[in-house]
């Protein structure tokens, strides 16, 4: 492993990297990670494969967005506290304010008949980009029968209506207790503030004060544990149930969340803008993210006991399989908003059998579907719900 290097040339070389990765990289996890191996392992030498993997691993086990952590704990590795902040906020802030724009622009133009016909046609692809991630995640969570049947209890608690979260806490204790590892393992339930409603802004959506949307963010990026894509299992139950926007605003957030680089839970800043303008926001990106940077700089030096925690990696086993099933009722309620019809149900298998091929990634299906909504809006043949 290459030295830590706290000069300012070696702040300003962190900060290209990861202001460029933050531009320029699209994909999800897995593509970030392999973009920072390239870049941190192969071409510059800053950590060895092995020093690497420790710290993919170590963020795999933090709750928060696994890639954004990385960053974060790269920064750290090499420059110290200054580094983690540079290469995180860094790495965000390219998508932060991309998506901002897209939400500025989405409130102006959401009503044009064209742009309702582009995330019409978007809408069932995301699901689909969703359902994908599922089933690749599904080999690795659910590797034994225990992990399989919290991974149904889990599909069955949440079309029962229970909170994601008390779902999450019951799958980590459980696997422990099966296991033997005692109550004293089980996570912590966070009970998220409910926000308080207000004017519409957008169709279907409420305002929110700043305080509570900042303490309903920072509760998010403190409890989605496993994969990124979970965090749309709590947004629903935080904004969705309680009536603050409605489902195709959540697909219509989650779709620009996937087709812009950078971290996926950019969602956020999309969200905060339409529950509260700039402000909000800024609020929503910084709740979210801010664990992620505390955790990391808190973990950082029990790197190698984390890795080594047999408990923690039982705990996160029960989450990674109560993933899978929340992720799958999640999918089921999308679906119902966004497949309407003959036309988005057309489009939704389309987007199987591309995702399925393999030749065509989530951002080109995302992509396809918004063209196909074009141009079966423009002929007729579909009718934004």
């Amino acid at each position: 492993m290459a030295p830590a290097e706290r000069t300012p040339a070696g702040l300003r070389e962190l900060a290209a990297l990861f202001l460029r990765l933050g531009a320029t990289v699209f994909g999800g996890p897995a593509a970030h990670l392999a973009r920072f191996r390239e870049e941190v392992v192969l071409r510059r030498g800053w950590l060895d494969e092995r020093s690497f993997a420790d710290l993919v691993g170590a963020a795999s086990l933090l709750p928060g967005p696994t890639s954004t952590e990385v960053a974060i704990a790269i920064g750290r590795e090499r420059a110290g506290i200054p580094g983690m902040l540079v290469s995180g906020g860094l790495f965000i802030l390219p998508a932060a304010l991309l998506v901002l724009l897209l939400a500025i622009g989405y409130t102006q133009l959401g009503e044009l008949p064209a742009l309702r016909w582009i995330l019409a046609g978007v809408q069932p692809a995301v699901v689909l980009v969703i359902v994908q991630a599922v089933a690749r995640l599904a080999p690795g969570a659910l590797g034994g029968r225990a992990e399989r049947l919290l991974a149904v209890g889990a599909l069955l608690l949440a079309v029962a209506g229970v909170h994601p979260l008390a779902i999450l806490a019951a799958a980590a204790f459980g696997l422990a207790a099966a296991r033997g590892l005692g109550r004293g393992e089980a996570v912590a339930a966070l009970l998220l503030p409910g926000p308080l409603p207000g004017l519409a802004a957008v169709a279907g959506v409420a305002t929110i004060a700043l305080l509570p949307l900042f303490l309903l963010f920072l509760g998010l990026g403190v409890v989605t544990f496993g994969s990124g894509y979970l965090l749309f299992a709590f947004l629903r139950e935080a904004l969705v149930l309680p009536g603050l926007i409605p489902d195709r605003v959540l697909l219509d957030a989650i779709a620009v969340g996937q087709i812009t680089p950078g971290p996926l839970f950019s969602t956020a800043t999309f969200l905060g803008y339409l529950l509260a303008g700039i402000p909000g926001a800024i609020v929503a990106t910084v709740g979210i993210f801010l664990p992620a940077f505390v955790l990391v700089g808190l973990a950082h030096p029990l790197l190698p006991r984390i890795r080594a925690s047999r408990r923690l990696g039982t705990l996160l086993d029960g989450v990674n399989a109560a993933t899978i099933g929340l992720l799958a009722a999640v999918s089921v309620e999308l679906a119902r908003s966004a497949i309407t019809g003959l036309a988005t149900a057309a489009i939704a298998a389309g987007a199987a059998l591309l995702l399925g091929s393999g030749r065509v990634g989530p951002t080109g299906v995302l992509a396809l579907g918004a063209l196909a909504g074009l141009v079966l809006g423009a002929a007729g043949l579909l009718v934004p719900a």
